[in-house]
């Protein structure tokens, strides 16, 4: 999914001639990591949350909840933080949340450990008890975008502001520009961090795929496919069917679903006119054929 305002198409590669023997690369390659490796960054995610959340309140946030939180690596990072850091992962898919027990859970401390609780849940049934609210509520990687109908949608927002405490914010991130309304393939070059595998077999190319869209109801297909050095391919590793929302339809319905303000913070640039990872509010943004924000909407 685009991360850059310019995307980065990568070098083209070679057909794979025949199937080698005994399991290729794609086989081996665990695709969990391999997606956390090509889109996410928690540590980035973190830092902007903390620091946008005490610009906005005026003091740090100890609790939050992660909405579609996959295998809960956020979670994890924000409970090593402080140790005044509480993390409750939602999501509806067992499989992911499994892996993240094990993968990111299981390595933190004890006293880390007991600060996270990923839970199999709907996030639009969520709720808390009075005086509990959350401080920080983060739906991300465009999550969200399973709710198709305005309905649907505002009937999650409102269940997040009932969820959050008196001076809680919610988090969203969303993309655009005139490339998002394209069927269309971006590839980029990613590189394990796993010394410990030779140089050959870290490397890998990561294809976000808008594979269908339509115009009139702004369903969008999107697919993520990975692709390795000795030719074998990991296709369909995931699969979205989203609305394609525009940014001042989603800042509308959180208004009429009860948030007093929407912030959008816009990604600068760096000097080759490539996103540069730095966020600031901001009411105007330029016509980049790819572009990410951040939203913060408070109750």
């Amino acid at each position: 999914m685009p991360k850059t305002k310019k995307p980065n198409k990568g070098p083209k590669r070679g057909k794979m001639k025949g199937r080698p023997a005994g399991p290729t690369m794609a086989d081996k390659a665990d695709r969990y990591v391999l997606y956390e490796h090509s889109v996410q960054c928690p540590e980035a995610e973190i830092d902007f949350v903390d620091e946008a959340f005490e610009s906005l309140r005026g003091r740090k946030a100890a609790r939050i909840r992660e909405d579609f939180c996959g295998t809960g690596v956020v979670c994890c990072e924000w409970a090593k933080r402080r140790e005044t850091n509480t993390a409750t992962g939602l999501d509806l898919d067992p499989v992911p949340l499994d892996w993240g027990k094990v993968n990111h859970l299981a390595k933190l401390d004890g006293a880390a450990q007991s600060r996270v609780d990923l839970r199999i849940q709907d996030v639009r049934t969520a709720t808390v008890e009075p005086g509990q609210g959350y401080d920080v509520i983060l739906a991300m990687n465009f999550s969200y975008w399973c709710f198709h109908t305005r309905k649907e949608l505002i009937e999650y927002f409102k269940q997040v502001r009932s969820c959050l405490g008196e001076d809680g914010v919610f988090f969203l991130d969303f993309y655009g520009g005139s490339e998002a309304f394209e069927e269309q393939e971006e590839e980029k070059e990613v590189e394990l961090s796993d010394e410990s595998l030779p140089k050959r077999e870290r490397e890998f190319t990561y294809v976000w795929d808008q594979d269908k869209l339509n115009p009139i109801t702004g369903r969008l297909r999107c697919k993520i496919h990975f692709e390795f050095s000795d030719g074998s391919k990991m296709r369909d590793a995931f699969t979205y069917e989203w609305r394609l929302w525009t940014l001042p339809e989603i800042r509308d319905i959180l208004t009429d679903a009860g948030f007093s303000k929407s912030v959008v913070y816009w990604e600068g640039e760096d000097e080759d006119g490539e996103g540069n990872g730095e966020f600031t509010a901001s009411e105007e943004g330029e016509a980049c054929p790819a572009w990410i924000v951040y939203v913060a909407a408070l109750p």
